[in-house]
């Protein structure tokens, strides 16, 4: 059994705004990103292939809150994060801030396997992408028309609340394969003007991303905040792991509970050693899909 689900980020588009072209371009994204990914997976590649392809992908698609297309701050700029887990030694990647890298979640791998750090933020993290023979580009680049008039209606529309996130909306992939390996992989833009230097749970290992095999492996969207405070991810883990909940109940009990309590919402996609996967959210929609080696195919946002 092999098997990948993906996220493209939970409330970020509430159902009455949605038109039925839009839709359609948005089920077509996620189609793409997860069939890619599952296509790495049905080659005999490893889960880690399959979570870098799928958020690579996602990261490309302007529709989606991660690489191009992301969240833009205060200053009008694309700050993006992201972070990738293995389950079996448990080895784990990330960087924050980073301003010029095409596809955060590949620097976040190159992190894992060719340094000896696990997070590495801003300049440091893309000079590090330089010496790795990575893509950079203009900041210019993540920029859409879209992001920036969200960002000016923010400017113009309201005052800019420190404690309310505007948008929320991230990518992410957990994945299952043959070998019995886990990988989870997120990236975000994070939130619409936020404060230079800000950073989310995305990258945050055990917040928003986090694998261990013979457990679970998942990856978080939503208030980043709210799901660091909660060490999201690491909490949904330790559930199963140690109190034996089974996986749905590990990540209600983490979204419907524990994040409620601190005020936040979200979701989060999740895959347990079985290949038994959990696409929950508490926010009105989460951009999703889910794919295993029995022929199960499915693509929701509602």
């Amino acid at each position: 059994m092999y098997s990948i689900a993906i996220h493209g980020g939970a409330g970020a588009v509430p159902r009455d705004t949605l038109s039925a072209q839009r839709e359609r371009q948005y089920r077509a994204g996620l189609a793409a990103a997860l069939d890619l990914g599952y296509a790495a997976l049905e080659k005999g590649g490893s889960s880690l292939d399959a979570v870098t392809t799928a958020v690579r992908t996602l990261e490309d698609d302007p529709l989606f809150n991660a690489g191009r297309g992301a969240a833009l701050s205060r200053e009008g700029a694309a700050e993006l994060d992201a972070a990738i887990m293995e389950g079996r030694e448990q080895r784990a990647g990330a960087v924050a801030a980073v301003r010029h890298v095409r596809n955060p979640i590949e620097l976040a791998r190159r992190v894992m396997e060719k340094s000896r750090h696990v997070l590495l933020v801003g300049a440091g993290a893309e000079e590090f992408a330089l010496e790795e023979g990575l893509a950079l580009v203009p900041n210019a680049y993540f920029r859409t028309e879209e992001r920036q008039a969200q960002l000016e209606s923010e400017r113009t529309g309201r005052v800019i609340s420190e404690l309310v996130p505007s948008s929320q909306g991230t990518v992410g992939a957990v994945a299952l394969d043959a070998a019995g390996d886990l990988a989870a992989a997120t990236s975000t833009g994070g939130m619409t003007s936020k404060r230079q230097g800000r950073v989310g749970d995305s990258p945050i290992i055990g917040a928003g991303t986090y694998a261990k095999n013979g457990v679970c492996a998942v990856s978080a969207t939503g208030q980043g905040e709210y799901f660091i405070r909660a060490v999201a991810a690491h909490h949904i883990c330790a559930a199963m792991e140690f109190r034996g909940l089974p996986l749905r109940q590990a990540v209600c009990e983490l979204l419907h509970q524990r994040i409620r309590e601190l005020g936040g919402s979200g979701g989060v996609i999740a895959i347990d050693r079985g290949g038994r996967m959990v696409t929950e959210f508490s926010t009105e929609g989460m951009f999703r899909g889910i794919r295993d080696s029995s022929g199960l195919r499915q693509i929701d946002i509602y």
